[in-house]
């Protein structure tokens, strides 16, 4: 098959992504904004792959015509992105560089898109932020309901992608995953913040008292989840990616402090709760079961063993690192 586009390759389900094609033996071009980071969090350049990587620093607001260029140049006839402005409580400070990134400049690309002939299928990668906190378990067709900046903009940008699809017939298909994790991501997400605090001997700063549940879902499923969408799913579907297992947050950073033998009431601090911040998403991931094959495989436990060793393997380059998200417009 011929190569296969991801955009946001940065990101950290993107490197994930990217990492599980490559195995595959499939060959990626990878676009993003920023240049590649440090290789700590770069699940593709770990050891030695069968398919091919190529690295291509294209800014989607900015650049868009180059991406067009190398879209046209290279001929994918598959396109899976990840780009976005991702974090949710910073986006009421700028939740223009949010509408930017999320709805602008999505549509900008969705407009290009439809001129594409050689185009199978495009991934668009996208959030279960846009139905709002949950009641219940609930399945791709739930209502939107967003309540953050950044869940309006996923929101806009997922309903352009449709109504792109249904006016001009571009090949989309979306995934909804719940919260991803595992080595490699960045150290502002909660697992790999409490982990690195806890080695560290620093104060968790626990949002609420960690009331909120979830649902967390090792990148090596969601990999492949994604993978059998773009290449199986009928255009126009969207399909949630989760586990059946659903933990408060403040479940999970015990967990993560009883494997690392720390007393939580020592780890922890409580905070005040972000604005907007969802209580639940409880994912119904029956579709994608039922209809492409494919089901979970990694534990909670076995995935937090996962990433404890990745911290203390690399403690050393990761205490330089960032602890905290920095925006970028």
């Amino acid at each position: 098959m011929s190569k296969v586009l991801v955009l946001g390759s940065n990101s950290f389900s993107g490197t994930n992504f990217i990492s599980y094609l490559l195995d595959q033996g499939i060959d990626v071009v990878g676009a993003s904004r920023s240049e590649e980071p440090d290789p700590v969090f770069l699940p593709y350049r770990w050891g030695t792959k069968p398919g091919t990587f190529n690295f291509e620093k294209v800014d989607l607001n900015h650049d868009l015509e180059a991406l067009v260029s190398l879209i046209n140049t290279e001929r994918f006839s598959t396109i899976v992105n990840f780009a976005a402005q991702s974090m949710v409580g910073q986006s009421w400070d700028h939740p223009e560089d949010w509408m930017m990134t999320n709805v602008v400049s999505a549509s900008k690309l969705a407009e290009k898109l439809r001129h594409i002939d050689f185009l199978d299928k495009y991934v668009h990668v996208t959030t279960p932020e846009v139905y709002g906190s949950t009641d219940g378990w609930i399945t791709e067709d739930h209502k939107f309901a967003p309540s953050t900046p950044y869940a309006v903009s996923r929101a806009a940008g997922d309903m352009t992608f449709d109504i792109y699809r249904e006016a001009f017939g571009l090949p989309v298909v979306g995934t909804r995953a719940a919260n991803v994790y595992g080595p490699g991501q960045r150290l502002y997400r909660i697992i790999p913040r409490t982990i690195l605090s806890v080695l560290l001997g620093d104060k968790l700063q626990l949002h609420g008292g960690g009331v909120s549940t979830r649902s967390f879902i090792h990148m090596d499923d969601v990999s492949p989840a994604t993978w059998a969408v773009a290449q199986n799913a009928p255009v126009g579907e969207t399909y949630h990616i989760s586990t059946p297992r659903i933990v408060s947050i403040r479940e999970l950073v015990e967990l993560i402090c009883a494997m690392l033998d720390a007393p939580f009431e020592d780890c922890v601090d409580v905070a005040p709760d972000r604005i907007g911040k969802d209580d639940a998403y409880w994912l119904n991931s029956d579709k994608i079961r039922s209809t492409l094959g494919w089901t979970d495989q990694i534990s909670l436990e076995t995935g937090l063993e996962h990433c404890i060793g990745w911290a203390k393997d690399n403690l050393d380059t990761l205490r330089e690192q960032p602890l905290s998200y920095v925006h970028r417009p």
